[in-house]
């Protein structure tokens, strides 16, 4: 019994643990000439520009001007739980998700491609390896939001 409270304890530390380092904002978030950061090596991340078939997200579709998408996008953002918009810049929109119990920070980041109607989305996790699909079906729910519009 004693071994395991001894490792229940060290399994919460651990856990908030990481959920202090999901606090930093990662390195290389953005958009540059039309693309958004690639996916890292772990299965936490998702995008619609990437090339990894494990890993890619069909872009959403919005054709129309800027100002319209965008406003719609923060809209349907706003709409889901534990989502706050943190950098809106033209046509770039990077939002933070926290998940309830451990406080995991995910990034969600949309860039509006004009010429071809289309939102870009890369969703991922910032600390972990897997999430258990957390990132795809934030993407889907997104799509759904933004469909509903």
């Amino acid at each position: 019994m004693k071994y395991i409270l001894i490792g229940v304890a060290l399994s919460v530390i651990g856990l908030l643990g990481l959920s202090r380092l999901s606090n930093r904002l990662p390195n290389g978030l953005g958009v540059s000439s039309g693309q958004l950061a690639q996916c890292p090596s772990s299965k936490n991340c998702v995008s619609s520009q990437s090339s990894d078939r494990e890993k890619r997200v069909a872009p959403i579709k919005a054709s129309g001007p800027s100002d319209i998408v965008m406003a719609d996008l923060i809209h349907a953002i706003e709409s889901m739980k534990g989502g706050r918009i943190t950098a809106l810049d033209g046509r770039y929109l990077r939002a933070e998700f926290t998940s309830r119990v451990w406080r995991f920070v995910d990034d969600l980041e949309c860039y509006h491609d004009v010429e071809h109607g289309i939102i870009h989305v890369r969703s991922a996790s910032r600390v972990g390896y897997s999430d258990f699909g957390t990132n795809r079906k934030r993407v889907e729910e997104l799509r759904a939001n933004m469909t509903a519009e």
